[in-house]
């Protein structure tokens, strides 16, 4: 029966007259009626007017009835053909501007709802239903395209993804959001947004299947291709979303998005949002590599590791192998689209930085439980590796990790190290231009600068200046089968340097003697000394000519540098070193073209150890050494000791210190002659002077050390003079290197018995220089004076010495507690840390200053070396300058005399012999002569 007609004879009418003739309801109602076969049949007819109702349709029922009636009905009919153009893309977007209203109505009605607002709760309950039939009913569209056996073409469905990956979109944000946007009240709906949140689960795993199966080759429209970057971004979208929602659905979103890049790489890499996706790859590794962090720390504090059933330590499994899973996806996307992101290795820099400064030896690590520290390494630490593998070949990473002013925070200075550490370790392997990019430096203007790896690595080594004074401890090289040791930052970086030094193709060894170079003549001590480390390597894997080249070269650095200077001391020891490992020949050549019989250069041979030479040089050395000296103190004295003589006898002095250092036999004609100028020199020495004149204090400090070594040889009279000088100095305020000196002379008279006629003077002056020195406040000082003080008194006979000196009670307990090795207080690992800081920051300021001296005192060089083009005008007279010489004089002669008077006044004829007969008349004579100068000076 139609309805229209109450006769049962009646024919039936077309279903299409009937359709025409009822309303928009009698038509959904009719057409619910309807078999299968009957929707079959009139598909054509009744679809687009079906379409037209839904889209014109203004209530939301209507809509879903409609929607419902379509899909479950008229859909099944339809061949894969006439989906998009029939279907799918007249109703689609009706369903996403319905679906978006829905959210919008929600948030708009939301504020009000509660429990006893039972209407708004129904109609906030509705909404979410009918959102879920909604969903269902794009679960229907995506179930009927995939019983198509052949997989059907994006162009066919292009409507489908983009709907239903904005409706998921909305889905998942209305579901994070849904605490803060339910305030309180999410008890009442919380039943259909899990429902909702089910629901899109299964509708976004249904459509990544049917996307999966779409074919895209290179014949594919523009549109195509355009529609699948669309949907890489799209779930690049969902992925942000969903991050804290459902582990397993974020895995397999991104999975599903690095796929589908992958599988059409050529046609989409120029279109993908590169950045974004690396990205957002780097901060969910960034964020469950925290977790982990944090859920580890937990772990150890609730004392939970040794239960592996505990919820704690599953969650942190699973955020661990999330944490894996996006740095190896991480590593795999950069390696197919490295070239594309470029602009991005700062991110990849930071993120590398990050995570191993997390880890040991790093002094921000956190201490965790070994197995979690274990599974943490092999999540996040294990592909950093692969990470920086893959990115050696990138200019702009290498130009933004050897940049020259990186600026880092203290806790990614190791990091910065260890992962340069690494470079050098990868590179060998790797082609000719990519070692030419990381080895060579910047070469042009226009290049973005950028260091050579090895001066990058010196330098990066020098900012870990808290790290070495841990110090902290690396895995060392395992050698002959023993067991790997943990060794310093120094000592694991030095052997990897070495071993790429070994591995270096020779056409880089120029940009390593300049990195090397360099770097020994920067002013951190520790940093110069690692560089002279893989020097003396170098120059001894190398062959003797290249050891003799650089022995040369630096001899001649040494001889051209001013004595005072710190690069002075650090090529000092490096020539010291490398003279070891040169051939005999070789060493004569050295002795030939820096002869020691020539002052200029003896600030060479004053470095060099005599032992290391061959027998032959060495006794050539040490008899010019000495021949030089004896000839410098004659023309000193015979010139009648004038001050502007004293340098020179300095210079002789400090060889002469080189060549009594390796004498074992007081017999050796070097001892006897060094015995004879030190003994004369110490003679002539006056504390007065010394203070006035700092020249005279580097004499007077040679003059302790080499004393030091003769002590055996001296009489004690020289003794007693030494000791008058040293009192006098002390007793004033004078420089720490020189107390330091006179520390190492005290020390050595430990091994001296000073016969009964002499004690009385030497040993109570010995014993108040001690006690003095001991109760000094500057604490290094104070450590050397306790050193100095145990050794002398660990070898000496007059151990009324030691009694005298620590008549103090206070310095008494310093030494019994130093030699006890009491720590008079404990500091935390915390607080030691804080210092160590703290001390960095002044240690830098004290070399940044060193090297800007340097710097300043070079560009001072260069301008009065530059000849002046203009003709030199007349030199002003100088008005003060002109009585200089008048006040040396005076002070010269006034020195001297006060000199004489000590040694009149406090001399004993156990010690000095008494005043000449020949005294008297001279002194008469020196009268005679003032009243001459005086005479004439009234005069004029």
């Amino acid at each position: 029966m139609c309805g229209l007609c109450l006769s049962d004879s009646c024919p039936e009418p077309p279903v299409t007259d009937v359709i025409m003739s009822q309303s928009n309801t009698s038509l959904l109602d009719e057409v619910m009626q309807w078999s299968q076969e009957t929707c079959r049949q009139e598909l054509k007819s009744v679809l687009p007017k079906l379409t037209s109702l839904h889209n014109n349709s203004e209530n939301w029922d209507d809509h879903i009835r409609v929607l419902k009636v379509i899909t479950d009905m008229f859909l099944p009919h339809m061949g894969l053909s006439e989906l998009e153009d029939g279907c799918f893309s007249k109703i689609l977007p009706k369903v996403v501007t319905m679906f978006e209203g829905m959210i919008k109505e929600i948030l708009d009605q939301v504020g009000g709802l509660s429990s006893q607002n039972t209407e708004l709760c129904a109609f906030l309950r509705n909404i979410l239903q009918a959102m879920m039939q909604i969903i269902d009913a794009l679960s229907t569209c995506v179930r009927h395209v995939c019983t198509f056996e052949e997989a059907p073409d994006l162009d066919a469905i292009r409507s489908l993804p983009t709907c239903i990956l904005k409706v998921l979109t909305e889905t998942f944000n209305h579901c994070k959001e849904s605490e803060m946007v339910y305030c309180g009240r999410l008890s009442l709906v919380a039943d259909l947004l899990q429902g909702l949140f089910k629901e899109a689960y299964s509708l976004q795993k249904a459509l990544l299947e049917l996307l999966d199966r779409i074919p895209l080759d290179s014949s594919a429209s523009e549109e195509a291709v355009s529609d699948t970057v669309t949907v890489i971004h799209n779930l690049l979208d969902i992925c942000s979303i969903i991050s804290n929602l459902d582990i397993a659905l974020h895995a397999n979103t991104w999975k599903f998005l690095i796929k589908h890049s992958l599988k059409y790489q050529s046609l989409v890499e120029e279109h993908l949002h590169h950045g974004d996706i690396s990205n957002s790859l780097c901060e969910n590794l960034l964020v469950s590599f925290n977790n982990c962090v944090e859920l580890a720390e937990q772990i150890k504090h609730a004392g939970l590791q040794e239960s592996t059933q505990s919820p704690e330590y599953k969650l942190f499994q699973k955020t661990a192998k999330m944490c894996r899973f996006f740095a190896n996806t991480l590593v795999h996307y950069i390696k197919e689209f490295k070239f594309f992101l470029t602009k991005y290795c700062n991110c990849y820099h930071r993120l590398y930085l990050h995570i191993i400064s997390k880890f040991p030896p790093s002094l921000s690590a956190p201490t965790l439980p070994s197995a979690l520290s274990e599974e943490l390494s092999a999540a996040a630490l294990v592909p950093m590796g692969a990470l920086l593998l893959q990115l050696l070949a990138v200019r702009p990473f290498a130009e933004f990790v050897l940049q020259n002013d990186l600026r880092l925070s203290p806790e990614h200075e190791l990091p910065q190290c260890l992962l340069l550490l690494s470079v050098l370790g990868q590179i060998h392997s790797q082609p000719e231009e990519v070692l030419q990019l990381w080895h060579t430096g910047s070469q042009f203007s226009e290049e973005e600068p950028r260091l050579p790896l090895y001066q990058a690595l010196f330098t990066s080594f020098r900012r870990c200046c808290a790290e070495r004074r841990v110090p902290v401890l690396l895995p060392g090289v395992m050698m002959k089968g023993q067991a790997q040791v943990l060794v310093t930052l120094h000592s694991n970086i030095c052997v990897q340097l070495c071993a790429s030094v070994a591995a270096l193709p020779p056409v880089f060894v120029p940009v390593l003697e300049r990195c090397l170079l360099n770097t020994v003549l920067q002013s951190d001590t520790q940093t110069a000394l690692l560089a002279t480390d893989v020097w003396c390597f170098t120059a001894r894997y190398g062959t003797a000519e290249l050891c003799l080249h650089h022995v040369l070269l630096v001899a001649q650095l040494v001889k051209c540098c001013p004595a005072e200077c710190y690069q002075s001391s650090q090529l000092g020891l490096l020539l010291r070193r490398m003279v070891f490992l040169m051939t005999p020949d070789h060493q004569t050549e050295l002795v030939e073209r820096f002869p020691p019989s020539e002052v200029g250069n003896l600030p060479v041979w004053r470095h060099v150890l005599l032992r290391a030479l061959s027998q032959e040089a060495r006794r050539r050395v040490e008899a010019d050494i000495t021949d030089l000296t004896e000839k410098a103190l004659s023309d000193w004295r015979s010139g009648g000791y004038k001050l502007g003589q004293v340098e020179k006898v300095n210079k002789v002095l400090f060889a002469l210190l080189a060549v009594v250092r390796v004498q074992s036999s007081p017999e050796e004609p070097c001892v006897l002659s060094a015995t004879g100028v030190i003994t004369q020199l110490w003679l002539r020495m006056s504390p007065d002077q010394v203070q006035t004149h700092p020249v005279l204090q580097w004499t007077l400090q040679l003059l302790l050390s080499i004393t030091a070594i003769l002590v055996k040889s001296l009489d004690p009279q020289v003794i007693y003079q030494a000791l008058l000088c040293v009192d006098k100095v002390v007793s004033q305020k004078c420089a720490d290197q020189l107390l330091l000196a006179a520390l190492e002379f005290l020390s050595s008279l430990g091994k001296i018995f000073f016969p009964p006629d002499s004690q009385n003077p030497i040993l109570p002056k010995l014993s108040s220089l001690f006690a003095v020195l001991l109760a000094d406040g500057v604490w290094l000082l104070q450590q050397h004076a306790l050193e100095a003080f145990s050794q002398f008194a660990e070898i000496t006979n007059h151990e009324e010495v030691i009694s005298q000196s620590l008549s103090v009670e206070e310095t008494k307990t310093k030494v019994v507690n130093y030699l006890s090795k009491t720590v008079n207080a404990q500091e935390d690992v915390e607080s030691r840390l804080q210092r160590l800081k703290l001390e960095t920051a002044v240690i830098e300021e004290h070399n940044e200053r060193l090297e800007l001296n340097k710097e300043n005192a070079s560009s001072k060089q260069t301008a009065e070396a530059v000849p002046d083009l203009e003709p030199c005008p007349k030199r002003a007279r100088q008005e003060a300058g002109a009585e200089e010489p008048y006040s040396r004089y005076i002070q010269t002669a006034e020195s001297a005399l006060k000199a004489l008077q000590a040694l009149i006044a406090e001399g004993t004829p156990d010690i000095v012999a008494p005043p000449p007969r020949w005294l008297e008349p001279k002194l008469q004579e020196l009268r005679t002569l003032i009243t001459h100068i005086s005479t004439a000076g009234a005069a004029t």
